[in-house]
C-alpha cells in the first residue's frame, strides 16, 4: 500500500503539473486506487485502464497501467485479511459456545440484582416501607388480629406522579435524608399535592369488604390501591405507608374495575361486567383477592341487588377476601347477620360538600349524590325538586338514620369527657408531686449552712476533748517520769500508749457501722420493704419488684415508680445512727434537692441546658498524631455533626502546641459554639466546647 500510495501520488502530481487536473487527486473507485484526470487530458496517462467517470463526464478516474500489479496484489491481500478475520472470529465463537450455559446464567443473575437496586431504589424514592406478611395458622396473637394493617398508604402511582412534578419545583439544595427512617424530604412548592393516605385495616375472620360512599369519593381509588400494594407485595417492594405495613399473600388478584362496554364484541355496560365476573369466579381460589367496583350496577336495581347478594354470598366460602364498591344500601346490612362481612364507608364532608378522600371503617355511607351535583353547579331548581321527592320516597330510612347519627354522636361525647376525667386526675397528682418537690427545696442553702455549722461544731467539740484527755495522759506520764528508775520506764511509756490508743480507738466509727457498709453490696431488699433511695434524697421508697439481672430494682416513691441501681439504695438501720451521721445524710438529702431544683430551673430554660458534661467515645474527637489541616477538618466535622444543646471534648495534647492553638482558634470563631473550656484545672490538654 505505502508503493501503491507513493506512486499514484507521483502520477497525480506529473498529471497537475500537466494541466490535467486542478490539484493531485488520488482516489478510489471499484475499491482500485486510481488518479483523476480530465477527459481532453486522458493522453497524459497512456495504457490506462478507466475506472469511473464523474457525473458530467468530464472527468476520468483512471488507473495507470504501472499500478494495476500493484492494485490487484491489495486486493488479493485484503481477500486473504478477512478470510483470516473469519476464522479467528469463528474460532472465539465456537470458545464462547461452550460456555453459553454460564454466560446465561450470569446474565440472570445481573438481571437479579439490576432488579433488586431498581426496587431498592424506588422504595428510597418513595419514602417506602418494609412489609411484612401476616401469618396464615389460627393461632393469632392479640397484637396480630388484623389480617391487613397498612396504615397512611398512597395510591402508588398517584404518588408517583406527584413525585415527577415535584422534581421541577424542587431547589437544588432542599431534599433532605431524617436521620431516623432514611425518609426523603422535599422543601416544596405550594401547588404541590400529594394523593391523600388511607388506613386499610381488616380482620383475619373477615372475607367480604362493602365499601360505600360518595361518588367521586375515593372508593374505586381505594380498592386500586389495595389491589396495587398486593401486587407489590409479591413482587418484593417496599410499600408508600407508614409504620410496618401487614398483608396475606395473594396468589391470584382477580379485579373487575371499569366499565366493560364493547360494541365490536356486542356488549352493553351490564353485560360486559357479568362476562368479566363469570371469568374471575371461574378461576377463584382460596387464597385470591378479588376487586369489583360497582357490583350489580346497570341493571334493574331490584334484580342488581338480588345477584351482587347471591355473588357475595358465594365468594365469602371461596376465596381469602373480596372487596366491593356499591351504591347498594341492603348489601350493606349483610354485616348484621354474617360476621365474615364488613363494612366501610368513605368519609364526606357535610360542611365543604366535598369528599375527604378518607376510609371510616365499620361505617355505612351514602352516595351524596344531590350534594354532589350541587358543588358541580347543577341547577338548584332541579336539586330542590330532587330533594322534595328523596324525603318523599325515604322519609322512614331519614328519621332511622338521624337517629343512628344523633347516639353515634351521644357515644362520643361521654368517650371524650370520660377521657377529659381521666386527664384532669392526671394532672392533678403531677400537681401534687410538683408541689411537694418545690416545697422540699425551699431554703435548701439555709438549711444546708445550718447543719454543716452544727456538724462543725460539734466535731470541733469532740476534738477539744481528745485533745484533753490525750494532754491529761502526757502530763501524767511527765509527772509519773522522774520518779520511776530506769527499768520502769519502758512500761510506764506502755501504759501511756496503750492509754492513747484506747482513746483513738474510742473516736473511731464502730466496727458494726464498717459491716453494714461492707455489707450494704451484699443486700438484696424483699417486696413491701422499705429502703432509703439516694435518688431521692436518701427518702423512704417501697420496694415493688424483685431485683433484675440487670442489677436495678422497682421502687415506689409517692405516686412515682422508677427503677434504681442497687448500689443507690440502702437498708433502714435496726437502730438509730449517730448524730453526727444523720447530720451527713441530712446535708446529702439537701444536696440532691438543691440540686433537684437547679435541674427544674434548667428545664425551664432549655436553650441554657446542656445535660451532664460526660465524656464518651460519642462526643469525644481526638486530635493527636494529625497535622493542622487534617486536624481543622476533623474538628469541622465533628461540630457539624453534633446535636444541638450538647458538648464536645476536644483532645488535642499539648505537644508543641500548634494543633492547640489552630483548634481554640475554630472553636473561638466556628459560629456553632456558644462557649469552650479546659477539661479540668489538671488537664491542659482537652477542651470542653458547648454547641449551641
Amino acid at each position: 500500500m505505502d508503493n501503491l500510495e507513493s506512486l499514484l501520488k507521483q502520477l497525480s502530481t506529473q498529471v497537475f503539473q500537466g494541466g490535467g487536473f486542478d490539484r493531485p487527486l488520488v482516489t478510489k473507485r471499484r475499491s482500485r486506487l486510481c488518479v483523476a484526470v480530465r477527459a481532453s487530458h486522458r493522453s497524459l496517462l497512456p495504457n490506462s485502464i478507466i475506472l469511473d467517470t464523474s457525473s458530467s463526464g468530464s472527468t476520468y478516474f483512471m488507473e495507470p497501467k504501472e499500478a494495476v500489479e500493484l492494485n490487484n496484489m491489495e486486493v488479493k491481500l485484503s481477500s486473504s485479511e478477512r478470510v483470516e478475520e473469519q476464522t479467528i472470529l469463528s474460532l472465539l465463537t465456537s470458545e464462547i459456545s461452550e460456555s453459553n450455559m454460564k454466560i446465561k446464567h450470569l446474565l440472570d443473575k445481573i438481571l437479579e440484582i439490576d432488579l433488586a437496586f431498581a426496587r431498592a431504589g424506588h422504595a428510597q424514592w418513595m419514602g417506602a416501607a418494609c412489609p411484612a406478611l401476616s401469618p396464615r395458622n389460627c393461632n393469632i396473637s392479640q397484637s396480630e388480629h388484623l389480617s391487613i394493617k397498612v396504615e397512611g398508604i398512597q395510591h402508588p402511582l398517584l404518588l408517583e406522579s406527584s413525585l415527577r412534578n415535584l422534581s421541577t419545583d424542587v431547589s437544588p439544595r432542599s431534599p433532605d435524608l431524617n436521620q431516623g427512617n432514611d425518609v426523603m424530604n422535599f422543601e416544596t412548592k405550594s401547588h404541590a399535592h400529594f394523593p391523600v393516605p388511607i388506613d386499610i385495616k381488616i380482620g383475619h375472620g373477615t372475607k367480604v369488604v362493602v365499601i360505600s360512599g360518595p361518588n367521586t369519593g375515593g372508593k374505586t381509588a381505594s380498592m386500586k390501591t389495595l389491589g396495587l400494594v398486593s401486587m407489590m407485595l409479591k413482587a418484593g417492594m417496599y410499600l408508600p405507608a407508614q409504620n410496618k405495613p401487614r398483608l396475606p399473600w395473594f396468589d391470584l388478584i382477580l379485579a373487575d374495575i371499569g366499565d366493560q362496554q364493547s360494541l365490536e364484541q356486542s356488549l352493553s355496560t351490564f353485560s360486559g361486567h357479568i362476562s368479566r365476573l363469570r371469568e374471575i369466579l371461574e378461576v377463584v381460589s382460596r387464597e385470591s383477592l378479588v376487586l369489583i367496583d360497582e357490583l350489580g350496577s346497570g341493571t334493574d336495581p331490584s334484580e342488581g341487588v338480588a345477584l351482587s347478594e347471591s355473588v357475595l354470598q358465594y365468594l365469602k366460602d371461596r376465596v381469602n377476601l373480596a372487596v366491593v364498591t356499591t351504591h347498594y344500601a341492603d348489601l350493606t346490612r349483610l354485616k348484621e347477620k354474617d360476621n365474615r362481612f364488613e363494612t366501610a364507608a368513605t368519609e364526606f364532608s357535610l360542611e365543604t360538600l366535598q369528599p375527604t378522600y378518607r376510609i371510616l371503617w365499620g361505617s355505612m355511607g351514602e352516595s351524596n349524590a344531590l350534594n354532589i351535583a350541587k358543588s358541580m353547579g347543577f341547577d338548584e331548581r332541579i336539586i330542590e325538586r330532587a330533594v322534595l321527592w328523596v324525603n318523599k320516597l325515604r322519609p322512614d330510612k331519614q328519621q332511622e338514620q338521624k337517629g343512628l347519627l344523633y347516639r353515634s354522636l351521644i357515644e362520643e361525647r361521654d368517650r371524650l369527657e370520660s377521657q377529659a376525667m381521666e386527664a384532669a386526675s392526671l394532672h392533678s397528682d403531677i400537681m401534687n408531686i410538683y408541689n411537694e418537690i418545690n416545697n422540699e427545696t425551699q431554703d435548701l442553702d439555709g438549711r444546708e449552712a445550718a447543719l454543716i455549722a452544727k456538724e462543725t461544731h460539734e466535731i470541733q467539740q469532740e476534738v477539744r476533748t481528745v485533745e484533753n484527755e490525750i494532754q491529761t495522759i502526757v502530763q501524767r506520764f511527765e509527772s509519773q517520769l522522774g520518779n520511776v528508775s530506769a527499768d520502769e520506764i519502758n512500761t510506764l511509756v506502755k501504759k501511756a500508749e496503750a492509754a492513747i490508743a484506747s482513746i483513738i480507738e474510742a473516736h473511731q466509727p464502730s466496727k458494726d457501722s464498717l459491716v453494714r457498709e461492707i455489707g450494704q453490696s451484699l443486700y438484696t431488699p424483699q417486696v413491701g420493704e422499705q429502703v432509703y433511695v439516694k435518688a431521692f434524697g436518701n427518702k423512704l421508697a417501697t420496694v415493688v419488684e424483685e431485683p433484675g439481672n440487670d442489677d436495678t430494682i422497682l421502687v415506689q416513691y409517692g405516686k412515682i415508680r422508677v427503677r434504681v441501681g442497687r448500689s443507690s439504695i440502702r437498708p433502714i438501720p435496726p437502730d438509730a445512727s449517730s448524730s453526727a451521721a444523720n447530720l451527713k445524710t441530712q446535708v446529702q438529702r439537701i444536696r440532691s434537692l438543691r440540686d433537684l431544683g437547679s435541674l427544674s430551673e434548667a428545664t425551664k430554660n432549655p436553650q441554657d441546658s446542656y445535660g451532664p458534661v460526660l465524656q464518651t467515645s460519642k462526643n469525644t474527637v481526638d486530635l493527636r498524631g494529625l497535622r493542622v489541616e487534617d486536624a481543622s477538618h476533623q474538628l469541622n466535622i465533628a461540630i457539624d455533626s453534633r446535636a444541638p444543646n450538647s458538648v464536645i471534648f476536644v483532645i488535642h495534647g499539648m505537644g508543641t502546641g500548634v494543633v492547640k492553638e489552630s483548634a481554640l482558634k475554630l472553636l473561638r470563631d466556628h459560629p456553632r459554639v456558644v462557649k469552650f473550656e479546659q477539661e479540668s484545672p489538671m488537664n491542659y490538654g482537652c477542651t470542653v466546647a458547648y454547641i449551641k
